[in-house]
């Protein structure tokens, strides 16, 4: 925002208009996080490691596969079915994109 000489403010170019609302949620950015550096995790995985439940990793994992920003596949190990989350390059890009606002909000406290 800027002030104009009448003491109104003006929409500006703040970073904070950069940051993606579905990564906003705590758990949704830790599971994106947790992928990132992976080509796919098991879900069990990304759950101990995210420390959530079986219940709320599996909405979250959802809401951002409703919008592309993961993909998700079922199959099997041995007789055991196993389910794997991977990001896809509109998650990466996404993601790339809010932790670049959310370092521009905090500037140089956030080095």
């Amino acid at each position: 925002m800027t002030a104009d000489p009448g003491g109104g403010l003006h929409a500006g170019s703040h970073p904070r208009h950069g940051l993606d609302s579905l990564l906003n949620a705590p758990v949704r950015i830790s599971v994106m996080a947790a992928l990132m550096p992976l080509d796919k995790a098991e879900f069990g995985f990304v759950r101990d490691l995210v420390e959530v439940t079986d219940s709320l990793l599996s909405k979250q994992v959802a809401a951002l596969e409703e919008v592309g920003y993961v993909e998700v596949h079922k199959g099997r190990v041995g007789r055991r079915p196993r389910t794997w989350i991977a990001v896809t390059a509109d998650g990466r890009t996404a993601y790339q994109r809010h932790l670049a606002a959310l370092r521009a909000i905090a500037g140089d406290w956030g080095q």
